[in-house]
């Protein structure tokens, strides 16, 4: 008697997990309408528009002159730019960690 039990109770356990198994033929990803839909996607959100609006017009460029900044580049004869402090990055003084340490303590 406890073996039958046991046999219907592990019967009914493997029928139970073999229907977790069981398909419907089709799943929401796998139909031909949309097979490759990730692909195109992709695809669509990596194509520049050749033709472009904008709301404001560009300035016209002139070859000679970034010919000619490229080759200052080149040479070496560019211009730096000022020295610009952001902050109290750069200073002298300051307070907390940094300037702590900076005494020789």
């Amino acid at each position: 008697m406890a073996s039958d039990r046991n046999r219907l109770i592990v019967l009914t356990g493997l029928a139970l997990g073999l229907t977790g198994c069981a398909s419907t033929g089709q799943t929401a990803l796998a139909g031909k309408d949309n097979f490759g839909e990730a692909y195109r996607q992709t695809l669509a959100a990596q194509v520049i528009n050749p033709n472009p609006e904008y709301d404001t017009p560009f300035a016209a460029t002139d070859g000679d002159v970034i010919a000619q900044a490229i080759e200052r580049y080149r040479t070496g004869k560019t211009k730096l730019p000022d020295r610009q402090i952001i902050g109290n990055l750069g200073r002298q003084g300051g307070s907390g960690a940094a300037s702590a340490g900076s005494d020789g303590n």
